[in-house]
């Protein structure tokens, strides 16, 4: 089926004379994640993963893809005729970089303007100048080719109460103003779906596990105007927009909209707003290329967003401790698979108060299929869970309180000496990490070495970043907070730790074939004391879910990390028990008794 697919494309790149033609894994806005009708990339590599990028040229296909999907990749890219390219290992090439090698001296490279973000086109550019390549960005030849290609999303949207948002749409609209007026700026264009629907207090829901809209927003000095599909809004919408001083204006009308914008200084950020978009700028405008406001605005959580945060966790906690007392009691007994299992977690998540959806896909392996970073199962590959070895557990959720995620590897009976050793490891970086104290001003990267510690003491690492900001009631993902171990173009801009910033904490570690481990909390970063050495900066714990003590070798731990572990179960008891039945409370207080160093 992909090698059809591939030539078909082909077919189409002769007639528009494209030497190459690229694929990234985007919609019109730069979304992480993208609803069916922007799987370009997935359907013309067969790869289901979030992110890649795939580069076709007349005799060879390649796809980029990072550490997450190694395995997956190399797994559902046989005999599609893919050559997997593994991004940052030794010896593979950049896109940009293979691009400059295989395109002939004034060759042409295509793709859909509209799906890639104006700073990589424009590195394409200088990348390929020396040898004259001509950009090609007005047709999407996958979607000339896709039989059957979905709809595009346009679901309704309706608005977030104060009461869950914290602060009125009227007074973050202002705050955006003088944003813009301290950046020069006489205009702003904004693309990214979770600032605009941030911005408003609404939400939608044409990503799935995504609540945004499809959208763009521009605001001027007089003006604010929101592009999206008509069907989107029903009368009461218009009105709460109307009232924010909000014109609507049909979604795809944004690009002729832009070309009439004169003399402006614009506030934009390249590497989130689509070449077609910036190309069609007029040269008299001046672009401002700068993050967002509304980025770092939504990062640092309000008080009212912090409190609901801390009900959401309280609800997830509840849902996910009772799925772990149910597979570690009923492992052997009854069929479980990857698909019942992560079924059944969903059904006790839709028991909780205010819950509304997943906040991502459920990641639920077993076994190998843990090894797999980023692993779904489907009706057609999924194993069935057995009273032996480890079992990986990544899920969230979106509740009106905000957006959870949290992995647990729960042991579902006999291990080996080394993948207890593992757990433990994974289970102490975890708890390091959460546990930190730091000066303000410190960045992300900064701390990464804490969770990955326990692993590189015995030569061990894991293939993804240690931490990543979570939105509220939003993108699971979220800008700029991070904790990395590298230094890459999206995560150069500023990710000082800041109080009120929701991040993850989820140390792993996989070996193909074996097993996969990973657990992880998320952490609210607040204030400690300040001293004559600064402001003091710590974490506070929001997850609230045992470790599974049966993987737990204590031997390895050091006084300090059992005490942090011990911390952390109390924690777990207090706020989770008065919500379980008197026999899940009995299971809960074993499983979260205190233990002796060795």
């Amino acid at each position: 089926m992909i090698p059809q697919r591939l030539e078909r494309l082909r077919v189409k790149m002769r007639e528009c004379r494209m030497d190459a033609y690229l694929v990234p894994t985007a919609d019109y806005h730069e979304s992480e994640y993208v609803g069916p009708y922007f799987k370009c990339r997935e359907y013309i590599t067969g790869f289901t993963g979030s992110a890649g990028t795939a580069v076709i040229t007349e005799d060879e296909a390649c796809l980029w893809t990072d550490g997450r999907y190694f395995v997956q990749a190399a797994q559902q890219l046989k005999e599609s005729g893919i050559r997997l390219m593994k991004m940052g290992e030794q010896g593979v090439p950049t896109v940009e970089e293979y691009l400059k090698e295989k395109l002939p001296q004034g060759g042409a490279l295509g793709f859909d303007g509209k799906v890639v973000n104006q700073l990589f086109a424009q590195g394409l550019q200088e990348e390929l100048r020396p040898k004259g390549i001509t950009l090609l960005y007005d047709r999407d030849l996958v979607g000339e080719i896709w039989e059957g290609r979905p709809e595009l999303s346009s679901g309704e949207i309706w608005v977030l109460d104060e009461k869950y948002a914290g602060k009125s749409a009227k007074a973050k609209l202002l705050e955006l103003r003088e944003s813009m007026e301290g950046a020069g700026a006489t205009a702003h264009l904004l693309t990214t779906l979770d600032d605009i629907v941030w911005l408003l207090n609404i939400r939608g829901n044409d990503i799935p596990c995504n609540p945004v809209v499809l959208s763009y927003f521009v605001v001027t000095k007089q003006n604010c105007l929101l592009f999206i599909q008509p069907q989107a809004v029903n009368c009461q919408m218009k009105e709460y927009l109307e009232s924010l001083g909000v014109r609507l204006q049909p979604y795809e009308e944004v690009y002729e909209f832009v070309k009439s914008l004169r003399g402006e200084r614009i506030l934009l950020e390249k590497s989130c707003v689509n070449y077609t978009l910036c190309q069609s700028l007029d040269d008299s405008n001046v672009v401002i290329d700068r993050m967002n406001p509304t980025t770092w605005a939504k990062a640092i959580k309000n008080e009212t967003e912090m409190e609901n945060i801390r009900r959401a966790h309280i609800k997830d906690g509840v849902a996910v401790t009772r799925f772990l007392y149910w597979v570690k009691n009923n492992i052997g007994k009854i069929p479980i698979d990857e698909i019942s299992a992560a079924d059944k977690l969903e059904s006790l998540r839709k028991e909780q108060e205010g819950y509304l959806e997943p906040s991502f896909g459920t990641i639920s392996a077993y076994g190998a299929n843990a090894a797999m970073c980023h692993y779904q199962a489907d009706e057609e590959h999924h194993q069935e869970l057995q009273p032996r070895g480890l079992y990986l557990v990544d899920s969230g959720g979106q509740y009106y309180e905000g957006t959870t995620d949290i992995t647990r590897t729960i042991v579902l009976g006999e291990l080996t000496q080394e993948e207890r050793e593992h757990f433990t490891l994974v289970a102490m970086g975890m708890l390091r990490l959460g546990n930190a104290q730091f000066t303000e001003g410190t960045y992300g990267m900064s701390l990464d070495c804490l969770a990955r510690g326990p692993l590189w003491e015995r030569g061990l690492d894991f293939n993804h970043g240690t931490g990543h900001g979570v939105g509220y009631l939003l993108n699971v993902h979220e800008r700029p907070t991070g904790i990395h171990r590298r230094t890459t173009p999206k995560n150069l801009a500023g990710e000082v730790l800041m109080e009120g910033m929701l991040t993850s904490d989820e140390p792993g570690m996989y070996v193909e074939g074996s097993h996969g481990i990973r657990t992880e909390n998320l952490l609210l970063c607040k204030r400690l004391e300040k001293n004559e050495y600064g402001q003091f900066m710590g974490f506070e714990f929001v997850t609230f879910v045992p470790i599974d003590l049966d993987g737990i070798e204590v031997s390895l731990m050091t006084p300090k990390d059992v005490e942090y572990l011990n911390a952390y179960h109390s924690q777990v008891f207090e706020k989770i028990s008065p919500y379980l039945n008197e026999e899940e409370t009995q299971w809960l207080r074993e499983y979260t008794r205190p233990l002796k160093c060795s």
